[in-house]
């Protein structure tokens, strides 16, 4: 192709469209940020730190890409914009010169037990029609291989009401890929009915145990009053109709209260409510009840491909499209090269006829590989991938996009990465931004600060204490400023001069959860374990598919405090979240003589505009629908008269505003003193958390202070052995070095403590490292090192010895 030589001369001035090269922010007050200005440059990569609830993601993603996504949805028509999330406007005086923003962020995938890490990308659809065209036998359309599609076949007559209207005789064939027995599942699962009813009752003395179907409830009442079963009769007296009808019965239209409901078995029932929803979505009630009393087996008809049995016979070179999904990802990027590649005979390859669909397939499948997941499976559901591991596949779709002058947003990209990987991924956010983009990251490792061509720091603490910049301008700059940041950027852990001696050790002994490798190793017990080794090498399924199965020494249990979301509504807080709100109910209501149930929110205290929110939510259908402090209760969210009541001359509202620092001392003397409270405080203390306010809503929370607060909460259980997988997951540089003294404290009160870490500064600090390895997936799985820090640091013999040695000097 010709192209013509450009000769025209270039403009002595610059284009006016060339100065539109800033963010600019000015008087953001979102959360506890106060009216902060920045300007950030376009097409470079700017890194933002501070503490953890410093103000970072409220600058980040609740104003400037909450700002973009809102301005976008504005584009579309008001019918259109009737079915998009309805976005208010941020707290915000300017913001000038956004360009379209795509948030990866670390919200986990799923919510359906059909998704997974094929259906989440492109790679799924891909396999699909590939072998729709190249299968044999040819089976049907790419539909028919999908196992979230059922096969559907239909006859019968259509009338066209038009001209002298014909009657038509019609048949519908539609080929899915489903197995009909789990429903593409890939699971089927089994009832205990002892924990679905207690026989020895009957229902209108509460025979139904199952969550939500309570002595009142509505759906007590549908079986009660539908005129199939006696109400006062024990279940173990019902005939085998009777049994029939209260478990198994077909939908059917019933009559109640003069209302028209459908009856059905509570087991149908029990399926449509909790089975059709992924566990990880669960309330944690529900999700134990589930546990109790769902057993969930591979589907035998399918394997636990989730497949039909057509689907499956289909093959492309001995290879089905199950077989193609189980592979580990870097082999499947193999196999689908090697058949776009030429051999004798075929210069253009054995497949010419779908080489386009070849070469889009294997660039999915090499981002997987680029971006260290290569050791996923295209069938892991995608429930199960880590907060990190979810924030990657996200990633993949925009690798290889053509956009540009996009603005990227990323959520520590860091988390769950070993020191190998972060290299890596630098390299990746360095390739988006040179193609163009502007990328904006929060982050709190120094290897990826270091890359920045920007640098915001925020604080210099953290909630009321934070909202304001500290710093602006380069990496260099950050180390001089003086910051709280700045003075921790270069902090190195030093290894231990000494360690302490085990008291006993846990035996595993041929583990071989998901890669593993029929693996035997011995925890020590009474000391800190460190579990490391790159992303994918099997330390999850280590710590959690065999240790934490196995019970602690001398029967003590096992507390684990994993990565798994805190799940709540923007009713939860601290205070509620962890129990503190059962103490300080308690003792309003002693002192003042009345009801614990007035000092909730959730209950008789609520105001009754509001419902105890604080907030009126106002819906305007296709519009942004807007939230406005209550008039009544001024956001304080109780009734005037349960403000009247005190104690230590404070009324319920005024001490959840408190901070957990000062609500300790309120409630550690005086006529406040409330032992209950105060030890649930101290444990959110120690965790770092001392600046929340103890009614400050879960939703505003970030990563960090959520995980951290799960760890307050479950402090409080009595075990024997703590596993705590990545504890410094959003923990910043000066709030590592609390941590670490808290898991001291643990291990010196006489427990045993497993963390599952990449932070080379709880590897430096541990008694004893367990490393695994020596890659990720089907190249990992073993146990390459176990020892002191201090061995490994010398030994140098696996990737992380050699990252540890270079992070402590050696």
């Amino acid at each position: 192709m010709s192209r013509a030589e450009r000769t025209d001369p270039q403009p002595s001035t610059p284009h006016a469209a060339d100065s539109h090269d800033l963010i600019r922010v000015h008087g953001a007050r979102e959360n506890n940020l106060r009216d902060v200005s920045v300007e950030i440059p376009k097409r470079r990569l700017t890194v933002f730190t501070g503490v953890s609830g410093s103000g970072k993601s409220s600058l980040v993603f609740d104003t400037i890409a909450a700002e973009s996504q809102r301005l976008i949805n504005e584009t579309y028509s008001a019918f259109l914009q009737g079915f998009m999330p309805a976005l208010a406007r941020p707290e915000v005086d300017v913001l000038d010169g956004l360009t379209t923003a795509i948030i990866v962020d670390q919200q986990r995938m799923g919510g359906d037990p059909r998704s997974t890490v094929g259906t989440a990308t492109d790679a799924n659809a891909m396999l699909r029609i590939l072998f729709s065209r190249l299968g044999q036998p040819h089976v049907g359309p790419p539909g028919a291989f999908a196992f979230n599609i059922p096969s559907v076949r239909a006859s019968g007559a259509v009338t066209a009401e038009r001209g002298d209207g014909k009657t038509v005789k019609v048949t519908y064939t539609r080929t899915g890929g489903m197995c009909a027995r789990c429903e593409g599942r890939g699971t089927v699962t089994d009832f205990d009915l002892t924990r679905l009813y207690d026989a020895s009752k009957s229902l209108a003395e509460g025979a139904i145990t199952v969550p939500g179907y309570g002595e009142k409830s509505w759906n007590t009442r549908l079986f009660s009053e539908s005129g199939f079963l006696d109400p006062d009769k024990p279940v173990r007296d019902y005939t085998e109709a009777e049994l029939r009808d209260f478990l198994h019965r077909e939908p059917t239209k019933v009559r109640i209260g003069g209302v028209n409901l459908t009856y059905e078995g509570l087991i149908p029932r029990v399926r449509k409510s909790f089975l059709a929803k992924d566990r990880e979505a669960m309330q944690p009630h529900v999700r134990a009840f589930v546990d109790r009393a769902v057993t969930f087996t591979t589907c035998p008809d399918c394997d636990g491909t989730r497949l039909c049995a057509a689907a499956r016979s289909s093959r492309i070179e001995g290879v089905g499209i199950a077989d193609a999904c189980a592979m580990q990802i870097s082999d499947l990027a193999e196999w689908v090269r090697g058949l776009g590649e030429p051999s004798p005979g075929f210069p253009d390859g054995r497949y010419p006829t779908v080489a386009p669909l070849l070469t889009a397939l294997r660039q999915t499948l090499d981002s997987f590989v680029e971006i260290g997941l290569g050791y996923l499976a295209l069938d892991r559901p995608s429930s199960t991938l880590s907060g990190g591991e979810a924030q990657r596949v996200k990633m993949i779709r925009h690798l290889g996009s053509s956009l540009t002058d996009v603005t990227y947003v990323f959520d520590e990209p860091t988390v769950g990465l070993h020191p190998h990987d972060i290299r890596r991924m630098n390299g990746l956010l360095l390739r988006l931004r040179d193609k163009g983009n502007t990328v904006l990251v929060v982050e709190h490792k120094p290897e990826t600060i270091a890359i920045a061509d920007h640098v915001v720091d925020l604080g210099p603490g953290a909630g009321a204490a934070g909202g304001t910049v500290c710093f602006e301008g380069t990496v260099e700059g950050l180390r001089a400023s003086g910051t709280v940041t700045g003075r921790h950027l270069d902090d190195r852990a030093a290894l231990k001069d000494t360690v302490r001696e085990p008291v006993g050790a846990l035996r595993i002994r041929g583990a071989t959860a998901n890669n593993l490798r029929d693996v035997d190793v011995d925890i020590p017990l009474g000391v800190l374990v460190a579990v490391t080794g790159v992303a994918g090498s099997g330390k999850s399924s280590l710590v959690h598919g065999s240790l934490c199965r196995e019970p602690g020494p001398a029967g003590t249990d096992v507390v684990s405090v994993d990565q798994s979301p805190i799940r709540g509504s923007r009713r939860s807080n601290p205070a509620t979240y962890t129990g503190l709100l059962d103490p300080i109910r308690k003792a309003f209501a002693k002192a003042n003589g009345v009801k614990p149930a007035l000092f909730s929110a959730n209950s008789e205290g609520a105001c009754p505009r509001c419902n105890g929110a604080g907030v009126v939510y106002t819906d305007l259908a296709m519009m942004a629908g807007t939230a406005t402090t209550c008039e009544d209760c001024e956001g304080k969210r109780y009734q005037e008269s349960v403000l009247e009541h005190r104690l230590g001359g404070r009324d319920i509202s005024e001490v959840l505003a408190m901070p957990v620092t000062e609500a300790r001392e309120f409630f550690g003397a005086g006529e406040a003193r409330t032992p209950a409270a105060r030890a649930v405080l101290d444990r959110l203390a120690d965790v770092g958390l001392g600046y929340l306010t103890l009614g400050q809503p879960l939703t505003t929370l970030s990563g960090g202070e959520r995980q951290r607060l799960k760890l307050a909460a479950r402090m409080a259980e009595e075990g024997g052995v703590y596993v705590l997988d990545e504890p410094t997951t959003g923990l910043h540089l000066a709030d590592v070095e609390q941590l670490l003294g808290l898991l001291d404290r643990l291990v010196d009160s006489g427990k045993s403590v497993i963390v599952v870490e990449h932070h080379q500064a709880v590897m430096a600090h541990a008694d004893w490292i367990v490393d695994l390895g020596p890659g990720a997936g089907h190249d990992g799985g073993r146990v390459v090192f176990e020892g002191t820090p201090a061995a490994l640091v010398a030994a140098r013999s696996t990737l992380t010895g050699e990252h540890l040695a270079a992070y402590v000097g050696a």
